[in-house]
């Protein structure tokens, strides 16, 4: 369906694709992954002929129809409803508007949304329109470019179940690992400018490159020894008369021998929030809160909420429910109408979201902006930060009055990370981050000693951190004690509920038909949601083997180093040991998420199966 050959493409200094290619099949659903800035969105665009390589061909099969989530937000008819019915064909004499209404109900939009001109909707619902457009298109290859940072935690659980029953061929840019994992067959790695393909989700595409890298040294470190080993009797000997010959003839072989090249370092994320002292159990509660705009529905009402020193608030709902305001509220930029918000006295705070972005000043460049929020820190402590935020080098120096609103955002999430504090207010953190600076701002989240209060559409990232919910659901706001699995278990969103007559035990069906496919549908839902995890821990355990056996191997080496009194060797070796023990740790604590994740889907499909263990 789609080929890709042979393709070159700079922006000035900065090389994305060298020679790179790759075959697209139909049907197949491909995650794009790779660094920010490392060319995933230009490719897309090459695809979408919206610019062209520098060299090479990307090939579309005749009578392909592609469809895209455009970003030129352009209407021309009346409604919300009649714009998205805009792309759908009159079937049967009739317009399918029934279609049209599912597709926007599921993207988040109301009833009420429905009549509105698309003009007066907000830029993000905007977007859901145009995404929706695309879906109802249909089209042979869809492409879609991180259509996460347009939709709330509900839309994106509705999309995720679309997508994954979805026949078509799709492209997919997204940071949420886990909602790429639950839809794609295969995973596109973007990296080192070339286009590496693999079967499976990301983990077992990062583990192939990581191994493959891993050998590569290898092999590349016992050839340059073996060379040098070489040289250095042809040294010995090419000056002697009797040997001459015979250096000359191993100097020739050592220039036909094919050499590696050093592959280049690939920095690796890792940073964590300053952290200043609370003596107090508590950071922050509200008591009574209550709060409406003027002229506006009530979006809080009397919410009671206490957060202790240390705990992990997820806040989550549709988006234009209060979510944001709740910590606007919690930071003291808004007044309750009713209720108040306390503070221990100890209690510092740090708020992230777009009603921070103020604190940015258009002169200050990057570095400065980040030394300004916590000017105790020495400038590779600053640089640290700023590449941890994806502006390594001389990016750190770019003004702000020439950052993108992504730019910004990753800015102003370094300032958050610069400066000292012990109550974390972070809005939508993980948006504008790739899956790796995802990762690693989960980990700095799970190693604070401090609150923090999180409001994410992230399912992993709620998953990962969150032990307490405060929850916008059905028009009313509650705080859930427990995780967000076990609020999907116990209640689920309101909007994903049966019909009354449907809750509780299956009535059974009169029709053996309709029991046969209610049962194979599930056993199909069945396997795409187990195979993923599956794959997961078979490639994790056999990661977890192959480390062990090199453990042992190293082991073994360092024995013999320490025994022969290789000092140099000892120190290589004991680190190399330090990073496989690293690594094992790592893959087993992947290898039990997925098991304990696969137990439990497993379980609930046979009660909902009727089958026994």
């Amino acid at each position: 369906m789609l080929q890709i050959q042979g393709i070159y493409k700079s922006f000035g200094e900065q090389d994305l694709f060298h020679d790179a290619g790759c075959l697209i099949d139909a049907g197949e659903k491909v995650g794009i992954v790779g660094a920010n800035g490392h060319g995933k969105s230009t490719l897309l665009r090459m695809i979408l002929s919206e610019i062209e390589p520098d060299q090479g061909n990307i090939a579309v099969s005749r009578g392909i129809r592609i469809g895209h989530l455009s970003q030129h937000l352009v209407f021309k008819a009346a409604t919300v409803l009649d714009e998205a019915c805009t792309v759908l064909v009159e079937e049967d004499g009739f317009l399918p508007i029934f279609k049209a209404e599912s597709m926007l109900m599921g993207l988040g939009f109301s009833e009420e949304q429905l009549k509105q001109p698309p003009g007066e909707l907000s830029g993000g619902f905007q977007v859901r329109l145009n995404l929706a457009k695309a879906l109802l298109e249909d089209p042979d290859l869809l492409l879609l470019d991180e259509p996460n940072n347009y939709l709330d935690i509900v839309s994106m659980r509705w999309l995720k179940e679309f997508l994954r029953k979805w026949r078509r061929t799709l492209l997919l840019v997204t940071h949420d690992r886990d909602f790429m994992d639950a839809i794609t067959t295969h995973t596109l790695a973007v990296h080192r400018r070339k286009l590496r393909k693999f079967q499976g989700g990301t983990e077992k595409a990062w583990q192939q490159i990581y191994i493959e890298e891993e050998m590569h040294e290898k092999t590349r470190v016992n050839t340059e020894r073996k060379i040098a080993h070489e040289m250095r009797f042809v040294e010995r000997f090419r000056a002697k008369a009797r040997r001459a010959s015979q250096a000359q003839s191993r100097l020739k072989q050592i220039n036909k021998r094919e050499r590696l090249e050093k592959l280049d370092e690939l920095s690796s994320l890792s940073f964590s929030f300053h952290y200043k002292h609370n003596p107090g159990k508590w950071a922050l509660e509200t008591r009574r809160l209550q709060f409406a705009y003027d002229d506006g529905p009530t979006l809080i009402e009397n919410l009671d909420l206490h957060i202790g020193a240390g705990d992990r608030v997820g806040v989550i709902g549709q988006n234009g429910k209060g979510k944001s305001t709740l910590l606007r509220l919690m930071a003291g930029e808004l007044e309750p109408v009713e209720g108040e918000v306390r503070t221990h006295p100890s209690t510092s705070i740090n708020l992230f979201g777009q009603s921070a972005m103020r604190v940015l000043r258009p002169e200050r460049s990057i570095e400065e902006e980040v030394y300004e929020a916590n000017s105790t820190l020495n400038r590779t402590q600053v640089r640290d930060i700023c590449g941890a935020m994806m502006f390594g080098g001389d990016l750190a120096l770019k003004k702000v009055e020439v950052l993108s609103g992504g730019e910004k955002s990753r800015t102003l999430l370094g300032r958050v990370l610069a400066c000292p504090g012990n109550l974390l207010l972070l809005d939508e953190p993980t948006n504008h981050l790739d899956m790796a600076s995802t990762d690693a701002l989960i980990e700095a989240i799970k190693a604070y000693p401090g609150a923090a209060v999180m409001v994410t559409h992230v399912e992993s990232v709620l998953r990962e951190t969150c032990n307490r919910l405060v929850i916008f659901d059905d028009g009313k706001v509650r705080v859930f004690e427990g995780t967000y699995d076990d609020f999907l278990r116990r209640h689920g969103w309101s909007s994903e509920d049966q019909p009354v007559e449907e809750k509780g035990p299956r009535k059974r069906r009169e029709n053996r038909k309709d029991l046969k496919r209610e049962r194979a549908e599930l056993i199909r839902e069945r396997s795409q949601a187990l195979k993923p995890l599956k794959q997961t821990i078979d490639s994790n355990e056999k990661l977890i083997m192959m480390l062990e056996e090199k453990v042992e191997k190293t082991e073994a080496d360092l024995i013999a180093a320490s025994e022969s009194g290789d000092g140099e060797a000892i120190a290589s070796l004991a680190q190399e040991l330090n990073n496989l023990r690293a690594s094992i740790d790592r893959a087993f604590e992947k290898f039990e998420t997925a098991s304990e994740e696969h137990d439990r889907l497993e379980a609930e499909f046979r009660e909902k199966l009727g089958e026994e263990e």
